[in-house]
């Protein structure tokens, strides 16, 4: 999850003044966590929450319908409560209508949205059956197009097999044959909110990586959607390569006392869940 975190707040500064060079700073004043940032902690407090209350993993129990109803009901809790508490930091203008409505409905989004926050999930499923059970609950609450649910779980998709050791071939093998096209396709790239096209460059991203920051800095390369970009190959980067421990200091520095007890939280409950 704080690959997520980390490719968005490295990205930030760039969203609007795209760089288009590897050749930059990592982390400077201008820098922020954006509503990348600040949906990925709220999905994982949904996580946490849920789990707790069921308690599947301490009594071994399976993942029932019961389970997914109760994430369904957390995730919307929790998202509009993250986003409420933090109205500007860079939602879209539809989003934040269901962040602040009474009666929140999905609404046929595909939006990177889908895929920027998602990231969590992929620690806590157990199988890709689960993962995928996962990140359509979570999705689904408001991005419930057919894009915005490819690309959620394509992503959460490739943080499972790169946690569980798949090589960047089996990884490209399996986006191209199940979810997208991987070909070199940055060139083709241009500003966009769409999971379809925002998706496989950030994955191209990944695979042309040589380590977690080269991850990043490919990503913010491409210009475009910077944050976003870069939170989705930071998030792939972070399951494949682990990150460095003084960019990982250097983030948490961008958090405020409450972000960084989620986080906190957060790395207990993963420990707890996978002893």
């Amino acid at each position: 999850m704080l690959g997520a975190i980390i490719g968005d707040i490295v990205g930030s500064r760039f969203e609007w003044h795209n760089h288009k060079d590897k050749e930059f700073e990592l982390f400077t004043e201008d820098c922020r966590l954006t509503d990348d940032s600040i949906m990925t902690l709220a999905v994982a407090k949904a996580l946490m929450e849920t789990e707790n209350a069921m308690e599947s993993v301490a009594s071994r129990q399976e993942r029932n319908s019961e389970y997914y109803v109760l994430l369904e009901k957390m995730s919307i809790q929790h998202m509009q409560a993250f986003g409420r508490r933090f109205p500007d930091c860079g939602f879209s203008r539809a989003f934040y209508q269901w962040i602040i409505s009474d009666n929140p409905q999905p609404y046929h989004s595909f939006g990177n949205g889908a895929a920027m926050r998602i990231s969590p999930v992929a620690y806590v499923g157990r199988t890709q059956k689960e993962i995928q059970h996962f990140s359509e609950t979570v999705t689904g609450v408001s991005h419930n197009h057919a894009e915005g649910l490819k690309g959620a779980e394509a992503t959460a998709t490739v943080i499972f097999m790169a946690r569980k050791g798949a090589s960047k071939d089996e990884i490209k093998n399996r986006i191209a044959d199940e979810y997208y096209p991987l070909d070199r396709i940055r060139d083709s790239y241009r500003f966009t909110t769409d999971c379809q096209a925002t998706v496989p460059q950030a994955i191209e991203a990944f695979l042309e990586s040589t380590s977690f920051e080269d991850a990043i800095r490919n990503a913010v390369s491409i210009g475009g959607d910077s944050d976003t970009l870069a939170a989705i190959a930071g998030a792939l980067a972070e399951a494949f390569y682990g990150i460095p421990e003084p960019i990982k200091e250097r983030a948490l520095s961008y958090f405020d006392a409450e972000l960084l007890s989620v986080y906190e939280d957060w790395v207990r409950f993963i420990k707890y869940i996978n002893q």
